[in-house]
């Protein structure tokens, strides 16, 4: 991701603790609000910036003023089986629904195998592949989705009908990193839109379509224009057939079904967010797989295998002109690396708004170099 020219540098535990009492001071619990800092923390770290710092006042300090997002969790488990369990997150925070839903599968995986957790009722849940990563630590591989307000139009049409629906893998290797696919449906998402708008910087044509299906590049028409139902983001893959578009608009459906049918939830338009013209939260729903490596194989031989899977895939003939092939996890370790001394790269925008939640509430104890 390209770091605005006037962002400034923050060390992660000091913006991880700015977050966590910026959600303090907005009621929620101290535990619930270090989990959901430390979801967002960790976007950061790995350059997942759209779904850090910078959506800490648009996606939840604002939602929570506005009241269309609670504060406090209620996790209340509505069925559940050994190998499973279906959720209602009470419009909660969405990390601490989800950090305890894949919690809540990796400890049935460790004695059945495999286990699947399905919630609804959720909020945003922030980075993906957070919580696959929680599985990869304990020796599993770990899969979630979630659907989201619409903002995808399906292959041939021009309405946001699906969310960006991303569907998320994490796999131990024997490499410093683990194989973590975290990634949207559609070719771009909501969030690299807010960054492109606070750079300033026009997006890529064939991102985002209009009612005509054209081809629209100003990111903050296009935040507009999505809320409003005149714009709609395009599928993996792309407009129309020839590149594959229906395989992304495909995998957004699955992933819509598995985040609604599996335990009552809402889906596509009763997800806008909007009722009578009146703001209401956004009932998500959500799903995660844990499958315990050991109870297949080896974990130590399952590591070596995908290790060297990736190991030989990195290895392959290039492209002329291209200086490196890399698989999925890699970059995100090579972020990591650059910046874990320097913190999180604050772009001007998000300066202003970490400097209003600051004042809004008090948290005087902080000094940005902004």
């Amino acid at each position: 991701m390209e770091i605005d020219k006037g962002a400034k540098w923050v060390k992660f535990d000091y913006m991880r603790d700015f977050m966590r009492d910026v959600l303090i001071g907005l009621g929620a619990p101290k535990k619930d609000a270090s989990i959901s800092a430390d979801v967002l923390i960790t976007a950061d770290k790995l350059g997942f910036d759209s779904h850090g710092i910078s959506r800490l006042k648009p996606i939840y300090y604002d939602r929570i003023k506005q009241g269309i997002q609670l504060p406090t969790t209620a996790f209340k488990i509505i069925k559940e089986t050994p190998a499973s369990a279906v959720i209602d997150g009470g419009n909660g925070m969405g990390q601490v629904v989800a950090h305890k839903a894949m919690g809540m599968a990796i400890m049935k995986a460790r004695k059945y195998g495999i286990a699947m957790t399905a919630v609804r009722n959720s909020t945003h849940y922030g980075m993906a592949g957070y919580y696959p990563l929680m599985a990869v630590k304990a020796g599993m591989i770990g899969i979630t989705g979630t659907n989201a307000r619409p903002s995808l139009a399906p292959t041939f049409g021009v309405e946001n009908m699906l969310g960006t629906n991303p569907l998320t893998f994490g796999m131990p290797t024997d490499e410093k990193f683990p194989f973590l696919l975290d990634c949207a449906t559609s070719i771009t998402q909501r969030g690299k839109i807010e960054v492109y708008a606070k750079l300033g910087k026009r997006m890529p044509a064939g991102w985002v379509i209009d009612k005509s299906g054209r081809s629209k590049t100003d990111p903050r028409k296009v935040l507009t224009d999505l809320t409003q139902g005149a714009a709609a983001l395009v599928p993996l893959g792309g407009i129309g057939e020839e590149l594959g578009g229906y395989k992304g608009y495909g995998y957004a459906t699955a992933v819509e079904i598995l985040c609604s049918a599996l335990q009552r939830g809402a889906y596509m338009k009763m997800l806008t967010g909007v009722k009578n013209g009146k703001k209401i939260p956004y009932p998500l729903g959500h799903f995660f797989i844990a499958i315990n490596i050991s109870a297949f194989t080896d974990l130590n031989a399952f590591k070596r295998t995908s290790g060297s899977i990736l190991r030989e895939l990195r290895a392959s003939k290039k492209m002329p002109g291209a200086k490196k092939i890399f698989t999925a996890g890699e970059k995100e370790h090579l972020t990591w690396l650059a910046r874990k001394n320097k913190g999180v790269p604050v772009n001007r925008e998000t300066q202003r708004e970490v400097l209003v939640m600051q004042r809004e509430l008090g948290l005087k104890k902080y000094k940005f170099p902004f």
